[in-house]
Formats: structure tokens, C-alpha cells, sequence
């Protein structure tokens, strides 16, 4: 990467080259998690296409292993590999919004706070996380679940079309018209089949919801998770709520005398009518079982639920996840969440289920690449500190909690919940029945496997 070959990548390209050596190679390659420590020879950040197309000519002339970069966590750190090309999509942060036909258009580096910005000056939204720093590019194309999924469905649910640019330089579209194989395979089969370099997803009624976080002492975690297990999957789908084992923040709204203390909870979402006092009807039940230590409550506009955790987990945290998908959640997985809940090992990690139920059912199996259309839940266990010290400490438990845990799953896991060390095997669990179908795809589009630095599909060979 020195010398003429560098100065006419330079040369080409809009964006900026960023070697070892430059001002701002540490910032540039530095990510959400900061347990990831990767040295590439150089991150190519694309303003527009033709820059995407010339970097993939590029590093296939070069033969160099490339990596893509959408914006956002990658919480494995796949966009970054030793000594390869990292392909930053970053440059590309825009929304276009069209309030008449409820669908907006999103640049391939975007973060899902630009995405709630835009869109909810016309009141409307789509499913996505819980953090808005979080990449549209990353979280779609794993299938993306959040605060609005059991009203409005999985990211992937509302994506409408994506524009891609393949292995070869080729440019297309693909709709339910045109290269509708592509369609299905990104919707769920992750960064394998091409540099996506804008989404177009509907969007849908969402203004001011209803926001509740109900805290719990730890030692409520039974009697809370069998309440929850069966009041949640039966309540109407305008009400989401994940719930969490965790340390309570030293901070606003949680009181000073609950602070950090460990604590179950679960944070509500709810976009139904807010007239009078129906939030709080529709949450009376929360002393089922058993006398909150804090319940707050209060109508706030969606991209403020969006950013509440983002001052909690900002970037250049030690983070180690590891997720799966449940159907149910008897004693035996309640006794495990009891046991590593009481003995959290940092103060920022913890353990989160989010409801991926109601509307995400009313897509047929078939229709995407995601295989757990009959999950209740998708869990993940997380790992955070700012120390590196502690990253064994953090590493440990979850592996440990996930061990314990995982044998109550149903096998696989949301694809961006799997860390990078986790086996081909655990891929293929995830995508069931879909695998073989999204090799074929893969065959077709990215035969040579071009597209590797991800949780990896690899091409049928025949």
C-alpha cells in the first residue's frame, strides 16, 4: 500500500485513504468495541459508488482481502482485518424521506439516528435497534429487531429494496421485481452478497410513544421472568418490553439509593393510543410480581427513546456477546439468569431479551432469510467494561452464562449477536433450513467467496 499504487488509489477516489503512519489511522481504525485491536494496510472511506466500484477493483488487482465497513458497532469487528483493505462506508450518511409514500431511501453508511431524524419530522419510523449509533447497514442486513418490532416487524420486514454494488463492479437494484433472490438473501444473510450502498424502507406511524423502565431488586428475577415469560407474549402488540439483568446507573431517572445495585428490569415501549392515563393502565400489572424498587413512566418522542442508552455504552468500551433465540423460558432457564444475574462481573454488563413476537409472525417463514420466525425472544449476553484489564473477567462470564444457558435455546442466534470465534457450525444454525438456499445465492453472486470478512456463507459448489 506505499507508493504509486497508493497515490493512484488516492487519485481515484473522492473519499480519503488512510494508511498506517497517517493522522487519524488510530481514530479511523478504531471501533465500537474496543477489544478489537486490528492494524489494516488502509481504510478507503466511499463518498458514492464509482468510489465503491474503484475500491473493489482495487483491492482484487492489489490481491488484498477486503473488509466493509457500514458505520455503525460491529461488535466482532469484522470490518477490520490485519493487513487488508477496509472498504468505510461511513462517507455515505444521508437520508432522502418521501412522507407521501411512507418510504425513505438511506445511504449505506448511515447510522439509525440519522434514519429517526429525518423520518420523524412527518411522524413516521421503521423497526430497528435500541442504540442510535448503531449502523442501518449492519443491523438490516442481520435482520434487525427493536422497541417496534412486535407492532411493526423485523428491519428486514420493511426493507422494500437495496442497491448493491457485487464482486465484479456490476450495480443493481434488488427489489421484488428485480434480482428478488438478492432481495431475500440480504434480508437476514448479513454482508455476504455485496457492498449495499443505500436501503429504501417503509415506514410507518410512530410520533410520541409511551416509555416505562420497571427495576426490580435481583432477587425478584424468578418471580419476575415467570410473570414475564407469560404476560408479555399475550399482551397486545402496541406494547414491546425487553427485559434486562443489570447494575443500576448512577444517574437520572433511577434514584440515588437504588444506585448500583444489581437489579432486573424491563424497559417498555408503547405506541398504542396515549390518551388520559392508558400507559400506566396498560402497566398496572407490573406489581404482579412483586413491589417495584422504581417504576418510572412518560410520553417521549421515539428518537429519545432511540438515543437513551447511547450515553451508557459509548464507543471505546471492552464488549464480548454472545446471543440465542428462545421460544420459551421454563425454570430451569430462569434459574441460570438468577445465577449469573446475582453475580454480574462489571458494572456496565448485563443480559437482555428482546420480544421478537407478534408482528415479525405474520411473515411466512420462506419469505426471508431469517429462520426463527417462531422465537419469542432474542437474547444476548454482553460483557462490557472500559477496562482492558477486565476483558478476561468479561469474557469468561458471558462464555460461561452462555454455556449454561444455551441448552433452554433453540440453537441459533441473531446473526449480530454471534462473535467472530463462534464455529461455521453456529451459522449454519442460525440460518436452518435457509443455508443451502443462501449458498446458491452466494454461488451466483460472489462465486469466489470475494465477500468473506463477515459470518461467513460460503458459495455452493455446485
Amino acid at each position: 500500500m506505499n507508493g504509486p499504487a497508493l497515490e493512484s488509489l488516492r487519485g481515484a477516489l473522492r473519499g480519503p485513504v488512510i494508511t498506517p503512519g497517517d493522522p487519524g489511522y488510530d481514530e479511523a481504525r478504531g471501533v465500537y468495541n474496543a477489544m478489537i485491536d486490528r492494524r489494516p494496510a488502509a481504510i478507503a472511506g466511499c463518498v458514492d459508488v464509482a468510489d465503491v466500484r474503484t475500491v473493489l477493483s482495487f483491492s482484487q488487482g492489489a490481491g488484498l482481502e477486503l473488509a466493509v465497513r457500514g458505520g455503525g458497532h460491529s461488535g466482532p469487528g469484522l470490518c477490520l482485518v490485519d493487513d487488508a483493505l477496509t472498504l468505510d462506508l461511513t462517507p455515505m450518511r444521508w437520508v432522502d424521506v418521501d412522507p407521501e409514500t411512507r418510504t425513505a431511501k438511506v445511504g449505506g453508511g448511515s447510522l439509525w439516528g440519522d434514519l429517526d431524524h429525518a423520518t420523524h419530522t412527518f411522524g413516521l419510523a421503521t423497526p430497528a435497534g435500541i442504540v442510535s449509533t448503531t449502523g442501518v447497514g449492519g443491523l438490516t442486513l442481520g435482520g434487525g429487531h427493536g422497541h417496534l418490532t412486535r407492532r411493526y416487524g423485523l428491519t428486514i420486514d420493511n426493507l422494500l429494496s437495496a442497491d448493491v454494488v457485487l464482486a465484479d463492479g456490476t450495480f443493481v437494484t434488488a427489489s421484488e421485481d428485480d434480482h428478488p433472490d438478492l432481495l431475500w438473501a440480504l434480508r437476514g444473510g448479513g454482508g455476504n452478497f455485496g457492498v449495499v450502498t443505500s436501503f429504501t424502507f417503509r415506514l410507518h406511524p410512530v410520533d410520541t410513544v409511551g416509555v416505562a423502565i420497571t427495576v426490580w431488586p435481583i432477587a425478584r428475577t424468578r418471580d419476575v421472568l415467570q410473570w414475564y415469560r407469560e404476560f408479555l407474549p399475550g399482551a397486545p402488540h402496541e406494547l414491546s418490553g425487553f427485559f434486562a439483568l443489570l447494575t443500576v446507573p448512577p444517574g437520572p431517572p433511577f434514584p440515588e439509593p437504588i444506585h448500583g445495585q444489581r437489579a432486573c428490569c424491563v424497559v417498555w415501549c408503547y405506541t398504542g393510543d396515549l390518551e388520559g392515563d392508558r400507559l400506566e393502565e396498560t402497566l398496572t400489572v407490573v406489581d404482579t410480581p412483586g413491589p417495584p424498587a422504581f417504576h418510572f413512566s412518560t410520553p417521549m418522542p421515539y428518537p429519545d427513546l432511540q438515543r437513551m442508552f447511547d450515553g451508557l455504552l459509548p464507543k471505546g468500551l471492552q464488549w464480548y456477546w454472545r446471543g440465542d433465540f428462545f421460544d420459551a423460558i421454563p425454570d430451569e432457564a430462569i434459574a441460570v439468569h438468577e445465577q449469573y444475574g446475582q453475580n454480574l462481573p462489571t458494572g456496565l454488563s448485563t443480559m437482555h431479551l428482546y420480544p421478537v413476537d407478534g408482528a415479525t409472525r405474520r411473515v411466512d417463514a420462506g419469505d426471508t432469510a431469517w429462520a426463527y420466525r417462531h422465537a419469542t425472544w432474542s437474547g444476548v449476553i454482553a460483557g462490557i467494561d472500559p477496562e482492558p484489564a477486565n476483558a478476561g473477567l468479561i469474557r469468561h462470564w458471558c462464555v460461561d452464562y452462555w454455556s449454561d444457558l444455551h441448552p433452554y435455546s433453540m440453537g441459533g442466534a441473531y446473526i449480530n449477536f454471534l462473535g467472530e470465534e463462534e464455529s461455521t457450525d453456529r451459522v449454519r444454525g442460525t440460518y436452518r433450513d435457509h443455508y443451502d438456499r443462501l449458498a446458491a445465492i452466494k454461488h451466483t453472486y460472489d462465486p469466489d467467496n470475494f465477500f468473506h470478512a463477515n459470518q461467513n456463507i460460503p458459495p455452493a459448489t455446485s
